[in-house]
């Protein structure tokens, strides 16, 4: 094995606002969180401090995040966590992904006249509001693996909520940014003064309502988020929205169950990796990238060369192609989970690669077991999702991605968090001419996801890497992006995932503006790409665990220098 170095669907315009340096930390470390904000990451260290599990940190972790980072995730929408326990050598996934209404039909998104409404359009309000799923996924995960009470987990978001936080550049910057797009929507008063501006950096911003929601869970337990008042303001807020009331119901609240499934995984030369299954997307698409580039030796590449990006932008053509055509919710619809992710078949893809040439067309193959095309088409998504990956020192490795879909989720705030509108990631026109789409909505159907957390297992079947990140649709190449460098090119972590983004786009390369990949265009383009520049902004938290020889271990966390998030360990 080697050894580790101690060490557009839619294309986003966003930019950093962060002059943050990404800190690579190696150090030998008890554990290590690291998330996009600092506040969350001390939430979770304190937690861990005090004896807490990986699971424990993570609720103090996504508690906090709903507070200081509204924008992005939160206890109204969803996630995916993988957990792999060193101590009885099992990787679990949870889903803890939103459920459609049972109210809801296939004609959801739909105009009288059977055409797609606009995304835009039908984002606020509460027809895009799908059942929350992360709170129950985290007392599942606590229940079978936290150490440290419920209550007590609860601690620092409340503390932060009623004595208050200091609003960060990126706050700010999303805010102003969505500031025609919030106003109409019910909640000027958070976020913005008596003048409708902006709250400046600096600002100290308290939430006594969002105090108040956490206190009533940590003491009640989750059921009162899903069954008692939390719930019914909830399926009000939703029912009786000023735009596009929705049709959630108490019952779907109430009956919402997160799920455990089992990762998938693949090898890639001397390691085993491992993301979420459907329907989530991305764990299949990045195994695939990597399963792909496999036949090539990557290490003989300069990975800032226009060779090593052609490969890159070829073996993702080939997955996201795969993605769009065989992937939806596997309990609705069949997905040939295996043999999308079977050595054979992706060898045979692989013939498909052409070194130094962009392929004409990027066609979905046929993957063992494959029943019929379904033509998933996922709308695209706006980025506005965060990562946060955790190791403790009682032998949990965590990596987990929450979401509340688009920037600000559907804009109503119940009790001082947001909604989400991941409905919105269901394919709008149910029928193509080919059958029916895998994506389509179906009530108590999961939305397909790009959400991509995973974890890197060696030949001994120790985890050796947590990894993740936002971004919509382009959550796969920036994941997959950063495996690469770390894994062929030996980065530490910090430098991989401050590596270029990269994307494609059918025969186009979307390349991270203002980087250093940009100074290959020509030969990018003499390969036969149309080559563009594009925000691709990224939230990548990971964290690297290296072994020594006599046992111990030393963490290695990085950060994207793109946002403003923190990798600290004690």
């Amino acid at each position: 094995m080697r050894a580790f170095r101690p060490l557009l669907l839619a294309v986003s315009t966003l930019v950093a606002v962060s002059a943050n340096a990404a800190q690579e930390t190696v150090k030998p470390s008890e554990f290590m969180v690291a998330s996009a904000n600092p506040l969350a990451t001390e939430a979770g260290l304190e937690i861990l401090h005090k004896g807490g599990s990986a699971v424990d940190a993570a609720i103090a972790v996504q508690t906090v995040l709903t507070l200081v980072e509204p924008q992005s995730s939160g206890i109204g929408g969803g996630a995916f966590m993988l957990l792999h326990n060193s101590q009885t050598e099992k990787l679990v996934a949870y889903d803890g992904r939103e459920t459609a209404p049972m109210g809801a039909t296939d004609a959801l998104f739909l105009k009288e006249d059977g055409t797609a409404e606009k995304k835009r359009d039908v984002i606020p309000g509460g027809r895009s509001a799908g059942a929350p799923g992360v709170l129950r996924m985290l007392a599942l995960a606590h229940e079978e693996n936290g150490k440290l009470p419920w209550a007590d987990l609860f601690t620092p978001a409340i503390r932060l909520a009623e004595e208050g936080f200091a609003v960060s550049p990126r706050f700010h910057f999303m805010t102003d940014l969505y500031k025609e797009r919030l106003r109409p929507d019910g909640f000027l008063a958070y976020f913005y003064d008596e003048q409708g501006t902006p709250l400046p950096v600096g600002h100290i911003i308290k939430n006594q309502p969002y105090a108040d929601t956490l206190k009533l869970i940590a003491e009640k337990g989750v059921d009162v988020f899903y069954e008692g008042e939390i719930a019914e303001d909830i399926v009000a807020a939703v029912q009786n929205a000023e735009i596009n009331p929705g049709v959630l119901s108490l019952d779907d609240m109430k009956n919402y169950q997160p799920k455990k499934r089992e990762a998938v995984c693949a090898p890639y030369r001397t390691w085993k990796l491992c993301g979420m299954p459907p329907p989530s997307s991305g764990g299949i698409a990045v195994l695939q990238i990597l399963s792909l580039l496999e036949g090539f030796d990557l290490a003989s590449l300069d990975p800032a060369s226009p060779e090593a990006a052609q490969l890159f932008l070829e073996a993702a053509r080939l997955a996201y192609a795969d993605r769009a055509t065989h992937l939806g919710d596997s309990d609705f619809v069949h997905v040939p989970i295996q043999g999308l992710v079977d050595p054979a078949y992706l060898a045979e893809r692989r013939t498909l690669i052409e070194q130094g040439k962009v392929m004409d067309d990027a066609p979905a193959g046929t993957p063992p077991g494959a029943k019929t095309a379904w033509l998933t088409k996922q709308p695209g998504e706006i980025p506005a999702t965060s990562h946060f990956s955790i190791v403790d020192n009682s032998g949990q490795t965590l990596s987990m991605t929450t979401s509340i879909e688009s920037a600000y989720g559907n804009r109503l705030m119940v009790r001082g968090f947001l909604l989400n509108n991941q409905l919105t990631d269901f394919t709008f026109v149910p029928r193509s001419e080919s059958g029916p789409v895998a994506n389509r909505v179906e009530p108590g159907k999961r939305p397909l996801s790009s959400m991509s957390p995973t974890i890197v297992l060696d030949d001994q079947g120790r985890p050796v890497m947590t990894l993740g990140s936002p971004g919509g649709p382009l959550i796969i190449s920036f994941v997959a992006k950063t495996l690469l460098g770390v894994l062929d090119w030996n980065m530490p972590m910090a430098e991989a995932i401050a590596r270029p983004n990269l994307f494609p786009y059918g025969k186009a390369a979307i390349i991270e503006r203002d980087t250093e990949l940009m100074s290959e265009k020509e030969g990018l383009e003499a390969m036969g790409y149309a080559v563009r520049e594009g925000g691709l902004a990224s939230g990548l938290h990971g964290i690297i665990i290296h072994y020594g020889e006599s046992g111990g271990r030393a963490l290695e966390g990085g950060a994207d220098p793109r946002r403003e998030g923190t990798a600290e360990g004690r």
